[in-house]
């Protein structure tokens, strides 16, 4: 009886730490922050965590949204709040004026009111009138916007932010560590095309990813270069589908506005991907490198030891050009 016995708990055993053991492949996709998030990921079975990631957006988005008007974001440019207790919007705040710093201010938060000039915020694109960006880029610079300890935002009335080229990788950088510390460290995460991996697929091996052309239109053959991605970041900052045309002078103008000239940048560098730790950094340094240009840019991350890039530009010949670091040269697939 007792040999029955211990072999039953045996069996048990055996049968429970199988069961805990076998590493099942989840798939979340929706839709968050004007764009669609997707997550794949290892776990134990009855690890679905879509409600918890839906719940992890929305408070990102109660944060720092411009375009909901009950968000920390939209209140504290609409004037209603001079101090803040959100740990989200502090974090974003902090981690933005570090990056302007280290940019020598190409990537800067305070650009909102250009930003919505130009129809690329939650405001109506105005007439094209030079004396009125020339107003603009008075209430604009990340060196007048400051926060104490406490929360308290230091600026001059009217002073605006603007988050879109941060939030998304920083919503990327807040589900890793959310999966994280639950134990999962097989992951992919995507939101907006920004991207982080960890571990390995299914299959063992790491994660495959592409980077698009930059084409007005997805094609077909859509990749411009797939690399393999493990431990790290990814985020593209591009200029060849958030534009306008103006119908009066046919120039097209970018999202990515020059915080120094308060106009939209114009250079031959047609995309940038920037792969370091944090989907946050990442974010913030691609679209920083559009305002820089080519040559700036490639001076930025070569003397940047935690930064790999790949860039696309227009050659003089008017053919796609790339240039890259060794870094990433080693990551392509």
């Amino acid at each position: 009886m007792r040999s029955l016995l211990l072999g039953l708990v045996s069996l048990f055993l055996l049968i429970s730490c199988s069961e805990e053991d076998v590493q099942l492949k989840y798939t979340l996709r929706g839709r968050a922050q004007g764009t669609t998030y997707s997550i794949v990921y290892m776990a134990s079975a009855g690890k679905d965590f879509h409600t918890q990631v839906d719940s992890i957006l929305f408070e990102v988005d109660r944060s720092l949204s411009a375009w909901n008007p009950n968000s920390t974001l939209s209140k504290v440019n609409s004037g209603e709040l001079d101090s803040v207790t959100d740990p989200l919007f502090i974090t974003c705040i902090q981690a933005g004026q570090r990056i302007s710093r280290e940019t020598g201010g190409a990537f800067d938060m305070t650009v909102g009111p250009l930003v919505n000039y130009w129809g690329f915020g939650a405001e109506q694109r105005g007439e094209l009138d030079s004396a009125v960006v020339d107003s603009l880029l008075k209430l604009t610079g990340f060196y007048n916007l400051r926060m104490g300890s406490d929360g308290k935002l230091i600026r001059p009335k009217g002073l605006k932010i603007d988050v879109n080229a941060i939030a998304q990788g920083y919503s990327v950088d807040l589900l890793a560590e959310w999966l994280d510390a639950r134990g999962i460290s097989n992951y992919l995460i995507e939101v907006g095309g920004e991207m982080k991996a960890r571990g390995v697929n299914l299959e063992g091996n790491p994660w495959i990813v592409g980077i698009d052309k930059p084409s007005e239109e997805i094609q077909e053959q859509r990749f411009q270069v797939i690399v393999n991605l493990d431990s790290a970041s990814l985020a593209t900052s591009g200029n060849y589908r958030k534009f306008f045309v103006d119908s009066i002078s046919g120039i097209k103008f970018s999202h990515t506005i020059d915080p120094k000239t308060g106009y939209p940048a114009r250079d031959r560098l047609l995309s940038v991907s920037i792969v370091t730790s944090s989907c946050m950094d990442a974010d913030a340094i691609a679209t920083a490198c559009m305002v820089m240009g080519l040559d700036k840019a490639k001076a930025f991350v070569q003397s940047r030891s935690d930064v790999e890039a790949y860039f696309v530009f227009g050659g003089l010949t008017g053919d796609w050009e790339v240039w890259s670091t060794e870094g990433f040269d080693a990551m392509v697939h």
